[in-house]
C-alpha cells in the first residue's frame, strides 16, 4: 500500500502550497478524436445460483462448514461466527453489504464481493484468489474519465493487498480491460510525483496471474505529465507478475512541444528495487516512454539509502511498438532477459515519434567523476545480466546498447539491427545471429564495440553469425578480443581503430568490399591469427594505419591467416605490421610503409597480381623466407617487384619464387 508515513513531509508542505497547483481538471485533455472507445464485455463470474438460502447464520456452530449452493443475504447485519467456521462454494453467493466476524476458519475467495465485509482471523480456503470485476464495485471497465481511472488504481491495487492479507498468494485475472490513471500525484502526495508510487502496485510474496483476455491500459497523458508506470513493484520480494496485456498511451496521449517530447511518456511496467521477481508471457504494447523500466533506490554509494534491484527473470514477453526502447535497465544486479520478443522499438507511429534512445535494450547507470578529487562515483550499477534467446526487428535505433554497465552477457540471440556497448568490462557478445533483413538494418553495422576508457576491458566478441550489413564489427575499445565470427554477405567484416591489447583471431570472413580494414587510426599490440578471409575488393586494407611519430613502436601482427582467392592484402602509409607465415591466394602490396615484416608465409600465390609490390617511400621493410608462386595473369609480373624510391630501404632474404 501507498506508505502515508514516508512522505508526511511532503503532505505538511502540500498544506501551504497546494492552493496554486493546477488542477486536474484544468488540463487540456489529449486529443482523442477518432479512437474507438473501449467496450468491456465483462467476465461471468462463477455465481450463477440465484436461488435464496432457506437458513441463516443465527444457529451456526462452532467447527462447521457451511455449502453456498444458494443465495444468503446478511441483510446489513453484523454476524459474529463460532470458533472454526468454514464457507465453502458450490455457485452460491453472500450478499446485502453485511459483515461476517471469524474466530478461525476459511472462506472460498469466490464468495468475496463489495457487497461483503471480513473481519477477524479468516484465510482464503484457496490461496488463488479468481477476480471478476463485476464483483467490485470500484473498478469499471472500457473506456471511462480520468477520476474513475484513478479509482481503478486505488481499487485494484486494495484488492490485491486485501486477498493477500486473507492468504490469498495468486490473484489470477481472467476476462478484463481497463484504464488506470498514474499520471498525477495522490492527495497524500500531492507535490510529487513518484511513478513507483502512483502505479498500481504489486505486493510481495504474490503472484499476479493474467490471462490473454486481460488488458491494463494507461489512461492517456497529457503535455504536462512527464512520467508514470501502469504496475511496480516497488521495494518488493518475491514476486511474480505472468501473462496479460499491458497497454501504453504512446497514441492516445499529448506531448509537450519541442525537445521534451522526446522524454516524456510512461512505462507499462516499473521494477524500482525489486528483489526475486520473475516477469513471465507478459505482452507489452506502446509504452510511450518504454515498456519495462528496471531501477532502484537511492544511490550505490549510499550504504544507508541504496536498495538495489537483485534477481530479476523477464522471460517469453513480447515488446511491441514501444517508444524510446522496450527494457531501460538502469541499476540492478543479477538480471535476466530470456527468451522475448522486441518488435518495432523506437519508431514513429501515428501520435508520436519514436523518442529518444530507440534500442530494445538500453543498459546505461550514471557515474560521474568528483570535479574535485577525479574519483569516479557511480551513482548507479548494472551488473550480472544475461540477455538471452531473445528475437528483435524493426527497432530505430538497435537491438541492445551497454551502456556503464558490467558482467553483461549477449547470447544465442537472434537480432536484426545494431548492437553496441561502451564503458563495460566482462561484457561478452557470444554466439548470437545477426541479421540484417530491411533496408534501414542492411546500411549499418551488426556489431560496435566503442572506445570506453580505462573502465573497459575483458570484453569479448565471440561466435557471432553475422550477415547482410554494411559493416559487421567495428571497434575502437581496447582489450575487447574478436574471436570465431562468421560474416558473410557483408560490404565490411572487420573494421578498427585506436585499439589496443586485442586479439581478433579465427574468424570467418566474406565480403563484398574490403574484408578486414583499418584507417587513419592507431592500433597496439592487436594480432589477427587463424582468420580465413574471402575480401571482395581487399583482403586486408590498412592505410594511414600508426603513422604518427608517436606510434612509432606500435605493432599489429597478422599470423597464420588463410586468405582465399586473388584479391590483395595492402599497407600503404603504415608502420608497425608484422605478417607471418600466413597463406595468400592474391598478393601483398606495400607502399610508404615502416617498420613492416613480411615472413614465413607459406604461399602467396597471385595471378593479376605481383606476389609482393612495393612502391613509393618505404623504411625498415623485411621480407624473408616466404613462398611465393609467379603470378599467372601476364608476363609483365613478377614475385617481388620493388618499385620504391629507396629499393635499399627494403631487405630481400630467403624468399622463393616457384
Amino acid at each position: 500500500m501507498k506508505n502515508l508515513i514516508y512522505y508526511l513531509l511532503i503532505l505538511t508542505i502540500t498544506i501551504v502550497t497546494s492552493c496554486s497547483k493546477e488542477s486536474v481538471d484544468e488540463l487540456t485533455p489529449p486529443d482523442t478524436t477518432g479512437e474507438e472507445p473501449i467496450v468491456a464485455v465483462p467476465d461471468t463470474p462463477p455465481n450463477v445460483i440465484t436461488t435464496p438460502c432457506d437458513f441463516d447464520l443465527s444457529s451456526v456452530a462452532a467447527n462447521s462448514t457451511i455449502v453456498l449452493n444458494c443465495v444468503l443475504d446478511l441483510k446489513g447485519e453484523t454476524i459474529n461466527l463460532p470458533e472454526n467456521v468454514n464457507f465453502e462454494f458450490e455457485g452460491g453467493d453472500i450478499i446485502g453489504k453485511g459483515k461476517l466476524v471469524f474466530q478461525g476458519g476459511t472462506i472460498d475467495g469466490r464468495l468475496l464481493s463489495s457487497k461483503l465485509e471480513l473481519e477477524g482471523d479468516v484465510q482464503l480456503k484457496d490461496p488463488t484468489f479468481q477476480f471478476f470485476a463485476s464483483r467490485w464495485e470500484g473498478i469499471v471497465e472500457g473506456t471511462t474519465t480520468s477520476d474513475i481511472a484513478q479509482e481503478n488504481n486505488f481499487e485494484l491495487e486494495r484488492l490485491m493487498e486485501y486477498t493477500k492479507s486473507y492468504g490469498a498468494k495468486t490473484f489470477q485475472i481472467g476476462k478484463f480491460d481497463a484504464f488506470f490513471q498514474i499520471h498525477y500525484p495522490t492527495r497524500e502526495f500531492s507535490i510529487v510525483h513518484h511513478p513507483a508510487i502512483e502505479a498500481v502496485n504489486v505486493p510481495s510474496n504474490f503472484t499476479l496471474l493474467m490471462s490473454e483476455d486481460t488488458n491494463l491500459r494507461v489512461f492517456p497523458g497529457v503535455a504536462d505529465n512527464e512520467r508514470g508506470a501502469l504496475l511496480a513493484v516497488r521495494d518488493a520480494e518475491n514476486v511474480i507478475i505472468k501473462g496479460g496485456n499491458l497497454y501504453g498511451d504512446r497514441n492516445q496521449r499529448a506531448y509537450p512541444p519541442g525537445d521534451l517530447a522526446g522524454q516524456y511518456g510512461s512505462h507499462t511496467l516499473l521494477i524500482r528495487s525489486g528483489r526475486n521477481v520473475t516477469v513471465d508471457g507478459v505482452r507489452f504494447v506502446d509504452g510511450s516512454s518504454g515498456s519495462l523500466n528496471i531501477n532502484s533506490i537511492g544511490f550505490s554509494f549510499n550504504p544507508d539509502t541504496y536498495n538495489p534491484t537483485t534477481n530479476v527473470t523477464v522471460q517469453n514477453c513480447l515488446f511491441e511498438n514501444s517508444r524510446r526502447m522496450s527494457i531501460a535497465l538502469t541499476e540492478g544486479r543479477d538480471i535476466k532477459i530470456l527468451n522475448n520478443t522486441f518488435t518495432n522499438t523506437g519508431n514513429a507511429s501515428t501520435n508520436s515519434d519514436g523518442g529518444e534512445v530507440g534500442y530494445a535494450i538500453n543498459i546505461e547507470a550514471t557515474r560521474r567523476r568528483d570535479p574535485d578529487t577525479g574519483e569516479l562515483r557511480e551513482f548507479e550499477r548494472v551488473f550480472d545480466v544475461l540477455i538471452k534467446g531473445n528475437t528483435e526487428t524493426g527497432s530505430r535505433g538497435g537491438c541492445v546498447s551497454i551502456t556503464i554497465g558490467q558482467t553483461v552477457t549477449v547470447e544465442e540471440n537472434n537480432f536484426e539491427t545494431q548492437l553496441v556497448f561502451t564503458h563495460t568490462n566482462g561484457t561478452r557478445i557470444i554466439n548470437n545471429t545477426f541479421k540484417a533483413l530491411s533496408p534501414e538494418a542492411k546500411d549499418r553495422f551488426a556489431i560496435f564495440a566503442a572506445d570506453g576508457g580505462e573502465t573497459a576491458f575483458n570484453n569479448i566478441i565471440s561466435g557471432n553469425t553475422i550477415s547482410g550489413y554494411d559493416l559487421a564489427i567495428a571497434t575502437n575499445a581496447d582489450d575487447t578480443d574478436i574471436l570465431n565470427n562468421t560474416i558473410t554477405d557483408c560490404a565490411i567484416g572487420l573494421q578498427f581503430g585506436k585499439s589496443k591489447n586485442s586479439e581478433f583471431n579465427d574468424n570467418t570472413i566474406t565480403t563484398s568490399g574490403n574484408a578486414i580494414s583499418a584507417t587513419n587510426s592507431f592500433v597496439e599490440n592487436v594480432s589477427l591469427k587463424r582468420n580465413t578471409v574471402n575480401g571482395g575488393r581487399f583482403h586486408v586494407y590498412f592505410a594511414q594505419l600508426n603513422d604518427k611519430p608517436e606510434h612509432s613502436a606500435f605493432r599489429v601482427t597478422l599470423e597464420e591467416n588463410t586468405f582465399i582467392t586473388a584479391k590483395a592484402v595492402n599497407f600503404t602509409k603504415t608502420n608497425g605490421i608484422i605478417f607471418r607465415n600466413n597463406t595468400v591466394d592474391g598478393g601483398l602490396q606495400i607502399g610508404d610503409a615502416s617498420n613492416i615484416e613480411v615472413s614465413g608465409n607459406t604461399k602467396i600465390k597471385p595471378t593479376d597480381s605481383d606476389g609482393i609490390r612495393l612502391f613509393g617511400d618505404n623504411s625498415a621493410v623485411t621480407l624473408a623466407n616466404n613462398t611465393i608462386f609467379e603470378p599467372t595473369g601476364a608476363s609483365r609480373l613478377v614475385c617481388i617487384n620493388n618499385n620504391s624510391t629507396n629499393p635499399g630501404a627494403v631487405t630481400d632474404t630467403g624468399n622463393t619464387c616457384n
